[in-house]
C-alpha cells in the first residue's frame, strides 16, 4: 500500500498563525473606512480605583481654589458689602449680636470666592469627563462653558440691578407708615445673596436647552409647543427661588425665566438650521 508524501503546504503553519508554545499575537482592529466620526479620541482605560482617585484629586483642587479665592475676597470684603448695600438706599443696617458682621463677612467672602473660582471648578469637571466624550460632544464644551459663564454673570447683575431694588421698594413701602426700616445686616445679605445666586442659576436655562438640542434630544418646535407648561413652571420657579414672598420679585424672576426659555428655543432653532442635512444614499455613493 502506497502513501502519498505529506504536502509541505499542509505542514507549514498558516500565514499569521501562532507557533506552538508561542504567545498569541496581539489583535489589531483597524477602523473601517465608513466608521462613525463620533469616536472617543481621549478614552483611557482606568480601573474604578483610579477613577475615584482622580475624582478625589480634582475635588480637592476645586475646594482649594474656592478657599484661596474666598481668602482673597475676605481682604476686600467691606467694599463688596457696600456694593451689596447699594440697592437698599436709605435703610439703616444694624449689628444685632456681637461678631455678627464678622460671620457675615465670612459668608460674603465665601459666596464671592465661589463665583470667582467657578471657572477653575468647571475646568476640573471638564478635565474629568472629557476623555469619555465623543468628538461631537467635545465641540459643545467650549460654547457651553463660555455661555454658562456669561449667563451666570448676567444673572448676578440682573438680580442686583432689577430684582433686589424692586423687592426692597415693595417691602419697605408696604409697612413704611407703621414700622421704621432698620434691618439686620445678616438677614439683609442672606436675602440678597440667595436671590442673586438663584437668579444666576436660573439663567443657565438657555445653555441646557442648547446642549439638549445639539445632541438631538429635543427640537425647537416641541419646546415652543409646550409654552403653557413653561409659564406655569416659570411662575413656580419664581415663587420657589426668591427668598421673599413679594409678588414683584416673583413676577420679575418668572418673566426673566420665560424670556430665557424663548431665547433658548431660538438658539435651538438656529442650530437646527445650521446643522448639515444627512446625505442621501445617492449623494453618499
Amino acid at each position: 500500500m502506497t502513501t502519498s508524501p505529506p504536502d509541505p503546504a499542509a505542514q507549514a503553519p498558516a500565514q499569521g498563525g501562532a507557533q506552538p508554545g508561542a504567545p498569541p499575537a496581539p489583535i489589531r482592529v483597524t477602523p473601517a473606512a465608513n466608521s462613525a466620526p463620533d469616536d472617543f479620541p481621549g478614552e483611557v482605560e482606568m480601573s474604578l480605583v483610579d477613577h475615584l482617585e482622580e475624582l478625589r484629586r480634582r475635588i480637592l483642587r476645586s475646594l482649594l481654589a474656592v478657599v484661596l479665592a474666598a481668602a482673597g475676597c475676605l481682604v476686600f470684603v467691606k467694599p463688596v458689602v457696600r456694593l451689596l448695600e447699594m440697592p437698599a438706599e436709605g435703610i439703616r443696617f444694624l449689628q444685632l449680636a456681637p461678631g455678627e458682621f464678622l460671620f457675615v463677612s465670612l459668608k460674603v467672602a465665601g459666596y464671592a470666592g465661589l463665583c470667582l473660582a467657578l471657572p477653575w471648578v468647571l475646568y476640573e469637571i471638564l478635565a474629568f469627563v472629557l476623555p469619555g466624550l465623543t468628538r461631537r460632544e467635545r465641540r459643545l464644551v467650549g460654547p457651553a462653558v463660555a455661555g454658562s459663564a456669561v449667563l451666570f454673570a448676567a444673572g448676578l447683575v440682573f438680580a442686583w440691578w432689577a430684582l433686589v431694588p424692586a423687592a426692597l421698594r415693595f417691602l419697605v413701602s408696604y409697612g413704611a407708615d407703621v414700622v421704621e426700616p432698620s434691618w439686620s445686616i445678616e438677614r439683609y445679605l442672606d436675602f440678597v445673596l440667595l436671590l442673586m445666586v438663584a437668579t444666576a442659576l436660573a439663567f443657565q436655562l438657555p445653555v441646557l436647552q442648547l446642549i439638549l438640542g445639539a445632541l438631538g434630544l429635543i427640537r425647537a418646535r416641541t419646546m415652543l409647543a409646550a409654552w403653557r407648561w413653561v409659564l406655569l413652571a416659570a411662575a413656580v420657579a419664581g415663587a420657589v427661588l426668591t427668598p421673599s414672598t413679594d409678588p414683584v420679585t416673583m413676577l420679575l424672576l418668572g418673566g426673566a425665566i420665560t424670556g430665557l426659555y424663548l431665547v433658548g428655543v431660538g438658539l435651538v432653532a438656529l442650530s437646527e438650521r445650521l446643522r448639515p442635512s444627512p446625505a442621501t444614499p445617492a449623494e453618499a455613493g
